[in-house]
């Protein structure tokens, strides 16, 4: 009797995580199929050709061109790349082998603690200290492609600590006694064996990290200027793919809302994108 109670719960317990899992691939399938059937169409009617590289978004005149706003999400994106990922790697790194015990329990709760602020008070941060200071420093008002980089690059650094600091946590640790015991300092050890060794992990940090910074929206809106122009300069206004959704969306009708779906297929298939160049990056690196 009890032996089969014990089946009944693994059968519930299977049938439970086998529906979740269905449930989770079901709203993935959903989400694409509206975003494509909803989005492809008028691609078509406007031209892919215009509309992925056309200079000007002025639905007013029927132009739905997004080469601008693609480029700013890309810059934005690199930006916050270069400035996160060195940074985030470096605090995983000493986490993981450098830090006090007394300091990683203040340090490990407040990266915690900045993966759960909302985007809107990083927007706001954005504005109250970012903005001044880029417009100090560098000229023109600091509502620019710099400001969103930055403020990119910090609000994705608890994604790339926590899951380098895993990364590297679970390198096999005999890697570092057998550098050690030939002689190797700490430091060497950590650097040299460690990092590679936890090397396709910190890449997949990585790869979180630009999902987040593409995708960001409500912080970007507020501190990169929202200009529908081709990005020449970084401390001038620019508007990115999400930021040009979230700014029109509510008034748009007709074509005009359909392109801006349309923007969101692009964003989609550029994630998509990346996330395969990553993919064949780190398995390429695994067969060398």
């Amino acid at each position: 009797m009890m032996l089969k109670i014990i089946l009944n719960k693994e059968n519930i317990a299977r049938f439970i995580f086998l529906a979740a899992a269905y449930v989770a691939v079901a709203c993935v399938i959903l989400i694409c199929v509206f975003l494509f059937t909803q989005g492809v169409p008028p691609i078509a009617k406007i031209g892919l050709g215009d509309f992925l590289f056309g200079e000007k978004w002025k639905p007013s005149q029927n132009l739905y061109g997004i080469l601008p706003m693609t480029l700013a999400s890309i810059y934005t994106t690199v930006g916050a790349i270069v400035i996160g990922a060195p940074i985030g790697i470096l605090t995983a790194t000493f986490l993981s082998y450098f830090c006090p015990q007394w300091l990683y329990k203040v340090l490990k709760p407040m990266v915690n603690l900045m993966a759960g602020i909302p985007s809107i008070v990083y927007g706001f941060f954005g504005m109250a200290v970012l903005v001044p200071f880029v417009s100090y420093t560098f000229g023109g008002n600091g509502k620019a492609l710099l400001t969103a980089s930055i403020l990119l690059g910090v609000m994705i650094l608890p994604t790339i600590i926590s899951v380098s600091e895993s990364a590297i946590r679970s390198a096999q640790k005999s890697y570092y006694e057998g550098a050690v015991a030939l002689g190797a300092s700490h430091e060497i050890s950590v650097f040299k064996v460690i990092l590679p060794a936890a090397k396709s992990g910190i890449i997949s940090s990585v790869i979180l990290g630009i999902g987040r910074a593409i995708g960001e929206t409500m912080a970007v809106v507020m501190v990169a200027g929202n200009q529908a122009i081709i990005p020449t300069d970084i401390t001038r206004g620019a508007r990115t793919l999400t930021s040009n959704i979230v700014i029109e969306m509510a008034e748009a009708t007709d074509l005009h809302r359909a392109a801006l779906i349309g923007t969101a297929v692009v964003l989609f298939v550029l994630v998509l994108i990346i996330n395969l160049l990553f993919s064949v990056i780190k398995t390429r690196r695994k067969h060398v």
